[in-house]
C-alpha cells in the first residue's frame, strides 16, 4: 500500500474569503487536519462547512504528536497541515513534520495561499525585486548584532513585529540603520487594515501621539551605499 500524501494548506490572514477552492477541497477530502489551534481553524473550517476530524499540532507538541502523524501517512491516510492564518512554516508551525515526512519518502504537496509577507510587500512600495524575510527578529540575545548585519543589506527587508514591541523596534532601525523609509502593514486584509510609510523618523513621530494594534509587519528600504 503507498503512504498517504502531506498536504501543505495556505489559509486566509484574516478575510475568510481568501481561501482557494482547490484548499477547501483538500480540507474536504483528507483523513485529518492537523491544526495549529483547533479553535482557531474551526472557525474556518465551519465557514465552508468542513467536518474533517483536526489534531492540534504545533511547537509544543511537534516532538509527541509527529510520529503518529507518521504512522497515519505510512498506513495510506492523506494529512493536511495548516496554521492558524497564512503559509504554514511561513514563521509558523509545521518545518519539523515537513521534514521528518520528507525523509520517509511522504510526497509532500504545498497548496498556495494567502501570506502576510507577500502581501505587505506588493503594497509597500518598496523594491520588490529582491528582499530578505527574518520572520520575527530576536528580542534580546543577538537582537543588536541581527540590526548591524541587516543594515548592509541592500535588499528590501520584511519581518513581523507584535504592536506592543513597534516603537523599540523603530527606535533601534533609527539608531543601527539611519533614517530608511520603512512602511508598516497592519490588519492586511481586514477591516482596519492600513499601510503607514515614511522615513523612519516621521513614523515615530506619528507614532508618539497614537497606538496601532493587531497583526503587523514591518518593511524597511536597503542599504543604497
Amino acid at each position: 500500500m503507498s503512504s498517504g500524501k502531506l498536504y501543505i494548506v495556505s489559509t486566509p490572514i484574516g478575510n475568510l474569503a481568501d481561501f482557494t477552492f482547490r484548499a477547501v477541497d483538500i480540507l474536504k477530502s483528507v483523513s485529518l487536519i492537523a491544526a495549529e489551534d483547533t479553535r482557531v481553524s474551526g472557525v474556518l473550517l465551519k465557514h465552508y462547512e468542513i467536518a474533517t476530524s483536526m489534531l492540534p499540532y504545533h511547537d509544543h507538541n511537534k516532538e509527541q504528536a509527529t510520529p503518529g502523524l507518521l504512522r497515519k501517512l505510512e498506513r495510506g491516510d492523506d494529512i493536511a497541515l495548516i496554521s492558524d492564518a497564512g503559509t504554514p512554516l511561513i514563521s509558523d508551525p509545521g518545518f519539523f513534520l515537513v521534514r521528518a515526512a520528507v525523509a520517509q519518502g511522504v510526497e509532500v504537496i504545498p497548496i498556495p495561499g494567502a501570506s502576510a509577507m507577500l502581501a505587505a510587500l506588493v503594497a509597500s512600495g518598496l523594491p520588490s525585486d529582491r528582499f530578505t524575510f527574518e520572520g520575527f527578529l530576536p528580542r534580546k540575545k543577538g537582537r543588536q548584532t541581527r540590526f548591524k548585519v541587516l543594515a548592509e543589506d541592500p535588499r528590501t527587508i520584511i519581518f513581523y513585529e507584535s504592536p506592543h514591541r513597534i516603537n523599540r523596534t523603530l527606535k533601534d532601525i533609527s539608531e543601527y540603520m539611519g533614517d530608511r523609509q520603512v512602511v508598516i502593514g497592519r490588519e492586511i486584509t481586514k477591516k482596519f487594515e492600513e499601510f503607514i510609510r515614511g522615513p523612519v523618523s516621521e513614523i515615530r513621530e506619528q507614532l508618539d501621539v497614537r497606538s496601532i494594534k493587531g497583526e503587523v509587519v514591518i518593511m524597511i528600504g536597503g542599504n543604497k551605499a
